[in-house]
């Protein structure tokens, strides 16, 4: 019954056949530098025919080859304009699609965790299915109270492809990461392991969803479907219509793209205030654009989907976070340094000078600097860029820092959103935010309801 699987062998042989097509490309680039090509031409067209190849595959399977397509997908805003431009379409398609599983599994599912007369539950159930993730396909409904539901089935055999996908991913990380300068493939993937056994569980996913359709009810921002129904590899929520974000990024006006940024940004702060859980998914699949915000039709709010992966935080982010980053702007090099240390960012055998350390975070924190600030792929790529140069400094010191277990998610999650952010171009007052909803970043003096830049 299971499609998704379809043969592990065939699944297996796509994946390893990935780095024989890299090295391929590597001899042919030591050809054209031989016959006299420049090596920055070179390189980035083995990086385009590389990327090509990668997404081409990906997109192809579902389970972990997907999962790790849409997480790395966030962060093509880091890749040369001439590498990114020609698969940013097919990375949107990632976003968006996967090939769908057959009806009579979809049914075979239904039959077996709904019960035989599963269809008595719904006045309307559409077979096409209208999106699909990396372990589910999401079909629209008509809920026999009346409500449009989306209606999420589990592939069969979801969790051995997953692991089976990303155990190969893993083997060969170190020659997928030239395609995001300054980024570190293996711990992305070895997380995205760490979260499968949560992400297969519709139960927590379900817990996860209705926590935030709770909370944000009566939000004039931000829109979360309640859960209707949830039993074992099926999920039944409430039918939410809107624009994709991922049509926003490729189409969407200044206004669109300027809205979005400040919703992405405020239910990335605001969420784990509100509900103490990190949505951990923030590719622009999970993300849509609703009219009929705080302004009336003309303005819009943030639909979020898919709680397959949540960070739980009982209290909120972590207040060393706002601490850290209100230290860093107001240039407390040496109090950053000792808070680092406490926290495990600076590890006790460790030594480096605290001025060092504040130089190398004052630029990634510009945006928490200034009143607004406008996100831009240009912006994205000078940082992964000094970073990942190891002729800098910056890359130098980067090596020795650490990151602790405990924000792992918290930092990939931020860093995706930027992403998000920069592919959008979006222009936000992300200072605001901070102010509102991170703890920590407004030191406890001032009064409540008044801001750092008030004060």
């Amino acid at each position: 019954m299971s499609d998704l699987p379809r043969k592990a062998v065939t699944r297996t042989a796509k994946l390893a056949a990935l780095p024989l097509g890299f090295a391929g490309r590597a001899t042919w680039g030591l050809g054209k530098r031989i016959v006299g090509e420049s090596a920055e031409i070179v390189g980035r067209e083995l990086q385009q025919r590389t990327a090509e190849q990668l997404f081409k595959v990906l997109g192809e399977l579902k389970g972990g080859a997907m999962k790790f397509g849409q997480a790395l997908s966030v962060f093509e805003s880091a890749l040369p304009e001439e590498v990114a431009g020609p698969y940013r379409a097919a990375l949107t398609k990632l976003q968006e699609a996967a090939p769908p599983m057959p009806t009579r599994t979809v049914h075979g599912v239904l039959g077996q965790r709904l019960g035989e007369s599963w269809k008595d539950l719904f006045l309307e159930f559409e077979d096409k299915p209208a999106a699909a993730a990396s372990i589910g396909q999401v079909h629209r409904g008509v809920w026999h109270d009346g409500r449009e539901v989306a209606v999420k089935v589990q592939y069969p055999g979801a969790g051995e492809a997953l692991l089976s996908d990303l155990n190969q991913l893993s083997r060969f990380a170190r020659l997928l990461g030239p395609l995001i300068p300054g980024m570190d493939i293996k711990p992305l993937i070895t997380e995205l392991k760490d979260r499968v056994s949560e992400e297969l569980d519709y139960g927590l996913e379900a817990q996860a969803q209705q926590a935030h359709a709770e909370e944000f009810a009566d939000d004039p921002d931000v829109v979360v479907p309640a859960v209707v129904h949830q039993c074992d590899q099926v999920l039944v929520t409430e039918w939410m219509e809107g624009v994709p974000l991922s049509e926003i990024i490729a189409d969407g006006t200044t206004g669109q793209r300027d809205r979005a940024g400040q919703l992405l940004a405020r239910f990335l702060f605001s969420g784990p205030a509100r509900t103490g859980l990190l949505h951990a998914d923030p590719h622009p699949g999970n993300f849509r654009l609703l009219p009929g915000g705080p302004d009336g039709e003309d303005d819009w709010r943030l639909g979020v989907l898919d709680f397959g992966t949540v960070d739980r935080l009982p209290g909120g982010l972590p207040a060393p976070i706002g601490d850290s980053l209100r230290m860093t702007i107001e240039g407390e090099a040496e109090s950053v340094y000792e808070l680092l240390r406490e926290e495990g960012f600076v590890k006790d055998s460790i030594e480096l000078d605290p001025a060092a350390v504040l130089d190398y975070l004052l630029p990634i924190i510009e945006p928490a600097r200034a009143d607004e600030f406008t996100f831009t792929r240009g912006w994205m790529r000078s940082q992964a860029a000094r970073i990942a140069d190891p002729r800098s400094p910056a890359y130098q010191l980067g090596k020795q820092l650490n990151l602790p277990p405990a924000y792992l998610l918290i930092h990939r999650v931020t860093l995706s959103t930027i992403g998000v952010l920069c592919q959008l171009g979006a222009t936000v007052r992300l200072r605001e935010e901070l102010e509102e909803w991170l703890p920590g970043f407004v030191p406890e003096e001032y009064t409540e309801g008044e801001s750092a830049a008030e004060a």
